[in-house]
């Protein structure tokens, strides 16, 4: 069966991106086609990247590396669940993702956003990253706005329209993490 990681893209506190990657658990976790798990950085405590080597010769030295890295390597396709800060990733989740190279290759991604214009600036940059690590990106993305998807700007409160958006998505990112595996060596 295809697993899938829904990684939790921030790490400050009160973050909205928890209760967003939880909400997407509980939705993803009632299909029959993949498993899904929740990926949180923080659990990872990765510091600005410390390798001597960069990573596509897979030479690590740190044990938070190797730990991060068999991680990734175990799944098939990936749901970033982040925000926008000032019109771009959060520095934790672009740090997270250049500590690797081959682990992302050959799978595929999704996207669930926030911020003040859905998050869209974001995952615009993230989809750029992801063609730079052969990762194929599905175009369904669900955006969420702070100033109405969140009540007083901080507890999230989905509708049946974000289930129905994100329905979508996980259909296309199964799809695509299925046809990606075919290219895989394992």
């Amino acid at each position: 069966m295809l697993k899938i990681a829904i990684i939790i893209g921030t790490t400050r506190p009160n973050r909205k991106s928890e209760q967003v990657a939880h909400w997407v658990y509980d939705l993803a976790s009632r299909r029959d086609d993949a498993q899904f798990e929740l990926v949180d950085l923080r659990d990872f405590n990765l510091p600005l990247y410390d390798e001597p080597m960069v990573p596509s010769r897979r030479q690590y030295t740190q044990e938070h590396t190797k730990v991060w890295s068999a991680k990734i390597a175990s799944f098939d396709g990936y749901l970033f669940v982040t925000a926008e800060y000032n019109h771009g990733i959060p520095g934790v989740l672009k740090n997270a993702i250049d500590y690797l190279w081959y682990e992302w290759h050959d799978k595929a991604a999704g996207f669930v956003s926030y911020g003040t214009v859905g998050g869209a600036r974001a995952v615009e940059q993230l989809r750029q990253v992801m063609g730079e690590l052969h990762i194929a990106d599905v175009r369904p993305q669900l955006a969420l706005y702070n100033a109405t998807d969140f009540e007083n700007y901080t507890t999230f409160k989905p509708t049946e329209a974000h289930a129905k958006v994100l329905t979508t998505m996980l259909d296309k990112l199964i799809a695509w993490s299925g046809a990606m595996k075919t290219l895989r060596k394992e």
